[in-house]
């Protein structure tokens, strides 16, 4: 195998393939990178951890076919160390692997690639799912907060994905939160589905999209599940079992409904929340009255007390919460204003975006302790 290319391009290309990459693993081939040049003037990177794989296809100047495994942190190391400029790669008969840029030069032994284990297979069919890469990324980021990091319900440490006609959902849940993110497709000819996909994977795939409305496409199988995103491919498997009946637990009797600034609301939490740490918890207690919002906090270090005004009335109601699941979830609402449900102290809080359905999160509250 011999091939040249520009360093920047070889080095973006390693470090989205080496994020599929153990960085420990009883087999040493799983901590490499498969490199594969092929005639026609295309590198592949692959890595794959045997429940993640990522493939990077970049151009290159490709004097001789074939394929070897690198280590996937030390060649990544050496190519970023490299001065800026045309890096040549060169694999002999013995697998000594010599990478050469400017006047440096580095020699490593490779491994064969026949030994690297395949991907799983993925049909892609000719109906995807596709959606703007900016769109995918938005829905992701938006939802995966609420993820379950409790490994004895394996199925809620992913996002739950349902096509329904031309719309799709996105939802994640653990037990404390919910969050939902809607949106409509343009003219897709997939077949409705759901599927969850673990959040890792879907962690690394916010990773890789951009902002662009370059479209991604999903390929659901039956038990593993392929994202291509422009020249570069993910393959993760699905989780199995029952996703919870989220429709179910979002609550559409509330006694009050109010509109909020989301900034304003975010600083006051964040303000309040200064006292809280790991090791000192307490809830922030919030009392809604009127059209005025009263929060504070009390730990072992000292207390803390903000105001809020809002749009709308409510009764004089008492509730307490986790900082962090509310600072969450406003975090993710997309607008500048957000409507809170309502309906007592032991009810969760409801927050929609003050015009359309496009999200939906729910916090539960804490017990709260007398003053």
């Amino acid at each position: 195998m011999q091939f040249s290319c520009e360093k920047s391009i070889l080095q973006d290309a390693i470090m989205t393939a080496s994020r599929a990459v153990s960085s420990k693993s009883t087999v040493a081939l799983l901590e490499g990178l498969l490199l594969t040049a092929e005639a026609d003037g295309h590198l592949t990177l692959c890595g794959y951890n045997m429940s993640m794989g990522i493939r990077a296809q970049i151009g290159a100047m490709v004097t001789e076919p074939g394929s070897a495994v690198l280590n996937a942190r030390l060649f990544g190391d050496m190519v970023r160390k490299l001065p800026d400029d045309v890096i040549s790669v060169e694999t002999d008969g013995n697998l000594l692997t010599t990478v050469r840029c400017g006047k440096a030069v580095f020699n490593l032994v490779a491994s064969d690639a026949q030994e690297f284990p395949q991907l799983p297979e993925v049909e892609t069919s000719d109906h995807p799912i596709v959606l703007p890469q900016f769109q995918l990324k938005s829905m992701i980021s938006q939802t995966i907060f609420a993820v379950s990091d409790n490994e004895a319900k394996p199925v809620l440490t992913g996002c739950l994905f349902e096509l329904e006609g031309n719309q799709l959902n996105v939802a994640a849940v653990d037990g404390y939160r919910l969050s939902v993110r809607r949106e409509q497709l343009e003219n897709t000819a997939a077949q409705p589905t759901r599927f969850v996909v673990p959040g890792t994977a879907l962690r690394e795939i916010e990773r890789i999209l951009t902002e662009s409305d370059e479209p991604a496409e999903i390929y659901p199988g039956s038990r593993h599940i392929l994202f291509r995103i422009g020249e570069t491919v993910l393959i993760t498997r699905l989780l199995e079992g029952e996703f919870l009946n989220y429709r179910a637990a979002i609550p559409n009797d509330a006694a009050a409904v109010i509109t909020a600034d989301v900034r304003k609301l975010i600083t006051g939490i964040e303000r309040v929340s200064l006292i809280v740490s790991e090791k000192l918890k307490n809830p922030v207690r919030m009392v809604f009255d009127g059209n005025l919002l009263r929060m504070s906090c009390i730990t072992t270090i000292g207390k803390s007390y903000d105001e809020f005004e809002y749009d709308g009335e409510v009764d004089h109601l008492e509730i307490g919460f986790n900082n962090r699941y509310l600072l969450d979830a406003l975090r993710a609402c997309p607008g500048d204003t957000v409507r809170i449900s309502l309906k007592g102290s032991l009810n969760p809080i409801l927050f929609t975006p003050a015009e359309g359905d496009s999200f939906t999160y729910l916090v539960l509250p804490v017990r709260l302790k007398a003053e």
